[in-house]
């Protein structure tokens, strides 16, 4: 079984059809075979903060995704901890060099820990840190025939 991270940039780009790689992600879904995708609520929360400015009803259909992540049997959300927020935090602290953000520094040190290796992004930062890099900035989608189809979105999304 293939095991993912996913980034903001993912979790946006399922949810919203307006955006602008919306089209490209759900084509990349639909090659999914057997798969587990993991994330984390520091992830979660930028998805959330993404959509703070928009109406009530995109707000609301935005935490009802969040809720669905939730429950999904075949994606495991990492929770937020002292721990995991001070790991991040060295890593921020030890590279200075880069523009990492804190929840790219925490989601690169779960990577680390639970082994992964494939990202679900299109940001340049994980391929700093020796993982794969499945939506590349052009948007050209690689290992398709590997990989697995997640579940279609809840309707209206």
């Amino acid at each position: 079984m293939r095991r993912f991270f996913a980034d903001t940039f993912y979790w946006i780009a399922l949810f919203s059809p307006r955006d602008q790689w919306h089209a490209r992600v759900l084509a990349f879904d639909a090659t999914l075979d057997a798969y587990h995708l993991y994330t984390t609520d520091e992830v979660l929360t930028e998805f959330l903060a993404f959509y703070s400015t928009a109406n009530p009803t995109v707000r609301t259909r935005a935490v009802t995704f969040v809720r669905a992540v939730l429950d999904d049997a075949d994606i495991t959300v990492i929770p937020q901890t002292r721990t995991g927020f001070l790991q991040g935090l060295d890593l921020y602290a030890a590279r200075p060099d880069k523009q990492y953000s804190l929840t790219d520094c925490i989601s690169m040190q779960v990577m680390r820990r639970e082994g992964l290796t494939e990202v679900l992004t299109n940001d340049r930062h994980f391929t700093a840190g020796r993982v794969s890099y499945l939506v590349s900035v052009t948007g050209s989608l690689t290992t398709l025939s590997l990989m697995a189809p997640l579940r279609p979105l809840p309707k209206g999304q």
